[in-house]
């Protein structure tokens, strides 16, 4: 005779609480499993699967057209053009903090696009 999951279920279901914990226990012991391993995997994975909506922009490096970099910088901050000038002459440098990824790629590639080198954190 052999045995289907819906008899194994059925069984299983007709057992008390106790008889259940112990065959669960029963099992783990005969393949060399545990249950609470394969919960902390879980946990690991979902963890692994947040995705990451906020991003840091950092200027890592100028490049020849100084003077369009500034203008972007400016123009994506809202700031004066001597604040500006002296942010884009201290890079390395976080330009803008907490940006969602739609933005942080227009900022990238504005600036990338005039030879600014971007890391997006």
């Amino acid at each position: 005779m052999k045995i289907n999951k819906e008899d194994i279920i059925e069984r299983i279901s007709s057992m008390s609480l106790i008889e259940i914990i112990e065959l669960i226990s029963s099992i783990e012991k005969k393949f060399g499993i545990s249950s609470e391993n394969y919960k902390s995997n879980n946990i690991k994975s979902e963890n692994k699967k947040i995705k990451k909506d906020k991003f840091n922009i950092y200027l890592n490096s100028i490049g020849n057209n100084k003077i369009s970099v500034i203008k972007i910088v400016r123009n994506f901050l809202g700031l004066g053009l001597k604040e500006s000038k002296d942010l884009v002459e201290s890079c390395p440098v976080l330009i803008k903090e907490k940006v969602n990824k739609k933005n942080s790629d227009l900022i990238k590639k504005s600036l990338e696009d005039v030879g600014a080198k971007i890391i997006i954190k």
